[in-house]
């Protein structure tokens, strides 16, 4: 039996700056440390039983694939809730990230419906805020890279990923970096986040292990040298 089961939500239409490197990396994580896993592959009208799964991961995407994705997401809004209350472990970057607030309004006017799981709202900008990032978050610091015009602003009580170091974050105004409610993460690190970052990477293995045997979790230490010099080689550039 499998330890812990993956879902690469929307792949086909939600991979822009390689987000699927997150999938793999969590992969190749637990598979370093001898802890089966799954992954799954889920498309837009496909079915998924959000309780059976551990973690799902979904990326960003240009505005024609963010339309089809809004619409899917809106079906299985109730289910999503459900997860998310239930400790699901998300992870949604950019696009998908924007959809998991209340709505995404395009530069031109075009309203997508979101499903509300963070309290925010995205509205699109003529200013595109690109480049590496820096954001001090609880498991420490962070590195990525952002590409996005739309502007996320969290509502008072909505706990963000971090703050910004460097770089421009949600809105490029508040410091605020990404969203979190329990185990539903967004943001806008691209390029791609969790190999950059490796114990951000543990930190959602850690949390899925948590909700699926129900004791706190020690992973064992990897060789994370290359990535943390990567990680700072990025960083000295923002």
């Amino acid at each position: 039996m499998s330890d812990l089961r993956i879902v690469h939500l929307y792949a086909a239409h939600m991979n822009i700056y390689g987000d699927a490197g997150n999938v793999i990396c969590l992969r190749r994580r637990l598979e370093w440390r001898g802890i089966g896993v799954e992954v799954w592959r889920v498309e837009v009208g496909e079915p998924l039983d959000f309780a059976s799964v551990d973690i799902v991961v979904a990326g960003g995407g240009e505005d024609r694939a963010q339309v089809e994705v809004a619409a899917d997401l809106v079906r299985r809004s109730a289910a999503i809730h459900e997860a998310v209350g239930d400790g699901v472990v998300f992870l949604t970057v950019c696009g998908t990230y924007q959809l998991f607030g209340r709505r995404f309004v395009t530069v031109g006017g075009q309203e997508l419906p979101g499903i509300g799981v963070f309290a925010a709202e995205t509205l699109g900008g003529t200013r595109r805020m690109i480049g590496n990032v820096v954001v001090e978050a609880p498991w420490g610091r962070l590195v990525g890279f952002e590409n996005h015009s739309g502007r996320t602003v969290l509502d008072t009580g909505q706990e963000s990923l971090g703050s910004v170091v460097r770089g421009h974050g949600n809105d490029g105004d508040s410091g605020e970096e990404g969203a979190v409610t329990v185990n539903c993460f967004g943001t806008y690190l691209h390029g791609s986040v969790l190999p950059k970052n490796p114990h951000f990477a543990d930190e959602l293995i850690r949390r899925a292990l948590f909700r699926r045997h129900g004791d706190d979790v020690t992973l064992d230490p990897l060789d994370d040298h290359l990535e943390l010099t990567a990680a700072e080689v990025a960083a000295g550039r923002a």
